[in-house]
């Protein structure tokens, strides 16, 4: 167990009623953490307000199901000018929507306030249970359809999250009206501490090849050598020059199990450039309350 005693406060991305806002009270659930928590506008400011304040963390989606690594946060936390800044955890939350309204009976809903985003989520929902001629109002996010929902009759619903629900005082009239039933994103939570090995652990290392051939086959082999199970790998252009390719790879066990370190510093030597991000405990899937 990581010792969170000392953090003072969380950093995520806005607004408070994300859903990483919800991935934050996942881990502080996880931790028993009980902390300030900071909202703020990209994920390179969240990464950069961890690396400013030692006694933060920070959480960020890295993976959605849908659309893949999110790219911005590997690049980000490779970048740091901390080192030491690296992942401590990591979560698997379903991305649930819910209908949203003032009222508590769904039968009396006829008019839909959404975002166009929202309204291709959950198409399914609104052809085949609301009435058929039903109105829809545009918003421009699903916070801001919560929002104008105060300005409307008990015939007007929302599009949103549990915590959009619960922070503006508003019933679930029906949960996971989404189409894809699937959709799940991967948070992670990063700072300046160190694991212990828990026995159901993952390593994350990002490496750049020399320019010789069979450079990166000649790091795989070091895996296979030491029996290590590769479970993810990854390219990516860097972003300081398109023309190289950063390797990002999950295999299982901590670094500080048996032979891990060896293994990295066999791999180092052959890299041009190397970075230890984080060993931490595999995800665990969160079911949503």
């Amino acid at each position: 167990m990581i010792d969170f005693q000392n953090i003072k406060n969380i950093a995520y991305l806005e607004p408070e009623t994300s859903f990483s806002a919800m991935a934050v009270d996942v881990f502080c659930n996880m931790y028993n953490m009980n902390c300030f928590t900071t909202p703020l506008n990209n994920i390179k400011q969240v990464i950069e307000y961890v690396e400013q304040n030692p006694d933060t963390l920070g959480v960020l989606p890295v993976e959605n199901t849908l659309d893949g690594t999110i790219r911005e946060t590997l690049d980000y936390l490779i970048a740091t000018k901390n080192p030491n800044i690296k992942i401590l955890s990591e979560i698997i939350m379903p991305i649930e929507y819910c209908l949203l309204s003032k009222t508590t009976e769904l039968y009396s809903i006829t008019n839909l306030i959404a975002s166009p985003r929202m309204i291709s989520k959950c198409q399914d929902f609104i052809n085949n249970e609301l009435p058929m001629h039903h109105t829809i109002i545009e918003a421009a996010s699903m916070f801001e359809a919560a929002d104008e929902l105060r300005n409307y009759n008990l015939t007007y619903a929302s599009i949103g999250n549990r915590k959009i629900a619960q922070e503006n005082m508003l019933n679930i009239l029906k949960e996971n009206i989404h189409d894809d039933k699937n959709n799940k994103t991967k948070y992670i939570l990063i700072g300046d501490m160190e694991t212990e090995p828990t026995g159901k652990d993952r390593t994350t290392v990002a490496f750049r090849t020399n320019h010789t051939p069979g450079a990166l086959l000649k790091i795989l082999n070091i895996f296979l050598q030491h029996n290590i199970n590769l479970t993810y790998i990854s390219s990516q252009p860097s972003r300081s020059n398109p023309d190289e390719y950063i390797f990002i790879v999950n295999f299982d066990g901590h670094v500080k199990g048996t032979n891990m370190l060896k293994v990295i510093n066999e791999i180092k030597p052959k890299t041009s450039f190397f970075r230890y991000l984080g060993s931490y405990k595999t995800g665990v899937e969160v079911k949503m309350a």
